[in-house]
């Protein structure tokens, strides 16, 4: 009895040591961030529901209807808060699996001349699988698919259903960037290396932002685009472990991204041409069986990140409010969290985190989007997801002004 219960004390010695250790040496550049203040003053209202695992979403011209992705393979619409229950027709092969499935959505910017949709999705099988980004021509009633081609594929086939990315965002000069996970968790290997380090490889697109143009060349102007055979003309920044929102502020210009880290360690970047961000070389993640991945968190030639957060976040879609619902709230970013089920509300000024608040839900939240009526939109990962806007609660808000 005495021997299990000194085993036992010395146990829970040895937890409470390493736990204390791993808050011991996390120092960096950057204060990792856990809880943030709870917002005020906002409420859900659900618009419609009976989604299967949505993942991004698109307002069309009309501003009454939107185009939703379901990871599952399903391509849907609604309309006016309805969602139809047909699916669009005509969507490729797509792998559903693991993490992997049909992904992010967007229009072409010219889409009302030219009815062009892109899309990105999964394919292959378990043992060999990659991202791709497809276009297409959706006709004028919304059911079916025309003139369907990928064109643009990861040059890596990985192993697994892990880390696919992965999403789109058009630029002013008409080309557009793609996030690209870097392919999985130890032990996934590839070519006899574990599969992350491609992160740090030129010649991989694993790992990456990408660059092209709307026919999914590589532009000429790209950081790298000099016919070296050992790095790759479409990157346009590496170093990511796993890029599932990322946005460009309609003010600034400033291209932002979230990153899920590994064990702790998710991460917001300011994105920049040609810049690498570390991963896995300097991240502030531990496996997820405990040691720490890289003993350093930040590195000359690497760029450190704008905020750090563990415990996970778990960051999916992300967003710049521009409405006028919530004064407070323009300019900032609004960040998704999956594990977490929250949106964080994410304070910049001059291309600074100067503050965050917590938005909690019981949902994990996969994306959210800015509405043409300005409202804040957001989709639920779940098997019955949902659709749903935050909308002012003045009652609670003047509530938490008198304490009451």
């Amino acid at each position: 009895m005495f021997r299990s219960i000194s085993f036992m004390g010395l146990c829970i010695v040895m937890v409470l040591g390493w736990a204390m250790s791993c808050r011991a040496d996390l120092s960096g550049p950057v204060e990792p961030v856990g809880r943030a203040p709870a917002e005020t003053g906002w409420r859900d209202q659900t618009v419609t529901a009976g989604l299967m695992r949505p993942w991004a979403a698109v307002w069309l011209p009309d501003q009454r209807t939107m185009l939703v992705t379901e990871r599952e393979g399903r391509l849907r619409v609604i309309e006016n808060g309805r969602l139809r229950g047909d699916e669009v027709e005509g969507l490729p092969d797509i792998l559903a699996q693991g993490q992997g499935g049909l992904m992010d959505l967007v229009l072409h910017p010219e889409f009302e001349k030219n009815r062009l949709i892109y899309f990105t999705h999964s394919v292959g099988n378990n043992r060999a699988n990659r991202t791709v980004l497809t276009r297409a021509r959706i006709n004028d009633d919304l059911t079916k698919l025309e003139d369907v081609e990928t064109i643009f594929q990861v040059n890596d086939a990985k192993p697994g259903g892990q880390h696919f990315g992965s999403r789109i965002v058009w630029l002013p000069d008409g080309t557009l960037l793609l996030s690209i996970g870097d392919g999985g968790n130890p032990p996934t290997r590839l070519d006899g290396e574990l599969i992350r380090e491609r992160a740090q490889n030129l010649a991989s697109h694993l790992g990456k932002v990408l660059r092209m143009d709307a026919d999914g060349e590589a532009p000429e102007d790209n950081p790298f685009n000099d016919d070296d055979p050992d790095i790759d003309p479409f990157i346009w920044s590496w170093g990511h472990r796993n890029i599932q929102g990322m946005v460009r502020h309609p003010t600034t210009g400033e291209l932002w991204a979230t990153e899920h880290g590994s064990r702790g360690g998710d991460e917001l970047n300011l994105l920049e041409k040609g810049k690498n961000y570390g991963w896995p070389e300097v991240t502030y993640s531990r496996e997820y069986f405990g040691p720490r991945i890289s003993e350093k968190t930040t590195k000359e030639g690497m760029v450190d990140p704008k905020a750090v957060w563990t415990p996970a976040l778990a960051p999916s879609g992300l967003m710049v409010y521009t409405g006028d619902e919530f004064p407070d709230w323009r300019g900032d970013l609004l960040a998704g969290g999956l594990a977490s089920q929250q949106i964080r509300r994410i304070h910049l000024e001059d291309g600074k985190v100067v503050g965050q608040t917590n938005l909690q839900f019981r949902e994990r939240i996969r994306w959210l989007g800015q509405g043409p009526d300005g409202g804040i939109y957001v989709l639920t990962d779940e098997i019955n997801g949902r659709l749903f806007r935050i909308v002012p609660d003045r009652d609670q808000a003047e509530n938490d002004e008198s304490g009451s």
